[in-house]
C-alpha cells in the first residue's frame, strides 16, 4: 500500500521489497484461506511438512507483515509530506485515507477473516501525532516502545503467572504493538531520509547487521527447539525474534538493491509491489480458488509453499501486463478516489 507518485519519483527498492513482503505474507495466509470446521482433523505434521512448518516459523512468521508495516510507515511520510507540499492539510488528508482503508478493509474482512487492513487503518491513526515530531523525538519513542515490547514478551515467557499484570504484558507484547513499532520505524527512516542515502549509511547498516545477525541465529535456534518441544509460548518466542530479524532483512535488502543490475532484474517483483493493495486483496480470492480446485480439506505446509508460488507467479504476470496499459492498480485507484474525492487539483503531480 503506497502513495500515488510518478515513476520518476518512485524509490524502486521500496516496490521490490513490498513485492517480496507480499510473498511472505502469502506463505502465512494461504493456510487461513480455507475455513476449518469443528470436525476438521488437523494432521500432526512431521517429515518434510514438519521441517517446512518450522522453517516458516523461523524465517517468515511475523517477519513479512512487519516488513509490510515498515513500508506502510514509509508511505505515510511520503504521502503526508507530498500533501503538505501541495498546500493540502497532511494529517487531515492521511486521516481520510485511513478511513477509506478501514472501509475497504471491512469489506475484505467479510471474505477473509485474516485481513490486516482493518488493524492497519486503526493503528495507522497513532502515526498522525508524530508527523510534526523531530527525528530525535521519534527515535526516543521507538526505542522506548521496543524496550517495553521486548520486556513484556520476556515476562510472558518466563513469568507467566503474574495475575492482572500478565494481561498487561500480553497486550504490550501482541502483534498490534509490533505493527506500530514497524510503522514508526518506517516513518522515521523516511523522515530522516535514510532510504535515499543507503550508500552513505554503509557503516551504520553494517553495525545494524552485526547486532541483528547473531540475534537472528539465536532466536532461530530457540524457535526450532521450542517447536520440537511443543512449547506453549512458541508465538511469544517467534515475536521476540521478529524485530531484530525484520531489521536484518530490511537492511540487507536495501543494500542488495543498491546494485542497479539487481534492481533491474527484480523489476517484475517491483510491479507486484507497486499495486500491493490490489494484489493483497486478490491473493485471498486466487488462493481460495486454487485450494477449491485442488479439493484440499486441510492445506499442508508443503501445499502452502506450492500454492503461494503459483499465486505469486500469477500476480507477477498480471501486474507486469497491467502496468503496460495503466498507471496504477484498480484498488489503488479506488483508494485514491476515496482519499481525494473529485478534488483532482489536489492530486496533480
Amino acid at each position: 500500500m503506497n502513495p500515488s507518485i510518478t515513476q520518476k519519483e518512485r524509490i524502486i527498492s521500496l516496490d521490490i521489497i513490498r513485492g517480496f513482503a507480499l510473498f511472505g505474507i502469502l506463505l502465512i495466509n494461504v493456510g487461513a484461506f480455507k475455513i476449518l470446521t469443528d470436525d476438521t482433523v488437523i494432521p500432526d505434521y512431521n517429515g518434510m511438512n514438519g521441517i517446512v512448518a518450522v522453517l516458516t516459523d523461523i524465517l517468515v512468521e511475523k517477519k513479512f507483515f512487519s516488513i509490510f508495516s515498515f513500508l506502510f510507515g514509509v508511505g505515510f511520510y511520503i504521502f503526508a509530506s507530498r500533501a503538505e507540499s501541495r498546500g493540502d492539510k497532511p494529517r487531515w488528508r492521511f486521516a481520510r485515507r485511513l478511513f477509506a482503508l478501514l472501509l475497504i478493509g471491512i469489506i475484505h474482512f467479510l471474505f477473509f477473516w485474516g485481513s490486516i487492513l482493518v488493524p492497519y487503518a486503526v493503528i495507522g491513526f497513532l502515526l498522525i501525532p508524530f508527523y510534526r515530531a523531530k527525528v530525535s523525538t521519534i527515535s526516543k519513542w521507538l526505542g522506548g516502545l521496543i524496550t517495553v515490547h521486548i520486556l513484556s514478551l520476556l515476562l510472558v515467557v518466563f513469568a507467566p503467572n503474574m495475575g492482572m499484570f500478565s494481561k498487561i504484558f500480553t497486550f504490550l507484547g501482541n502483534d498490534a504493538i509490533t505493527i506500530f513499532i514497524m510503522f514508526l520505524s518506517g516513518f522515521l527512516a523516511a523522515k530522516a531520509n535514510w532510504i535515499r542515502k543507503i550508500s552513505d549509511l554503509s557503516v551504520q547498516i553494517r553495525w545494524l547487521q552485526i547486532v541483528t545477525f547473531p540475534l537472528f541465529i539465536g532466536f532461530s535456534i530457540w524457535i526450532w527447539f521450542a517447536s520440537q518441544g511443543n512449547d506453549q509460548h512458541i508465538q511469544e518466542i517467534i515475536a521476540l525474534g521478529t524485530i531484530p530479524t525484520t531489521y536484518l532483512y530490511l537492511s540487507s535488502m536495501f543494500v542488495i538493491l543498491e546494485n542497479k543490475r539487481m534492481a533491474k532484474l527484480l523489476q517484475p517483483i517491483a510491479k507486484v509491489g507497486q499495486m500491493a493493495f490490489t494484489n493483497y486483496w486478490a491473493q485471498s480470492f486466487i488462493g481460495l480458488a486454487i485450494i477449491s480446485l485442488m479439493d484440499l480439506e486441510v492445506v499442508s505446509p508443503i501445499n502452502i509453499v506450492i500454492i503461494s508460488i503459483i499465486i505469486f507467479t500469477i500476480q507477477i504476470i498480471y501486474s507486469v501486463i497491467w502496468f503496460k496499459f495503466f498507471k496504477m492498480g484498480p484498488l489503488e485507484k479506488v483508494w485514491r478516489f476515496m482519499t481525494y474525492g473529485r478534488n483532482t487539483a489536489a492530486m496533480r503531480k
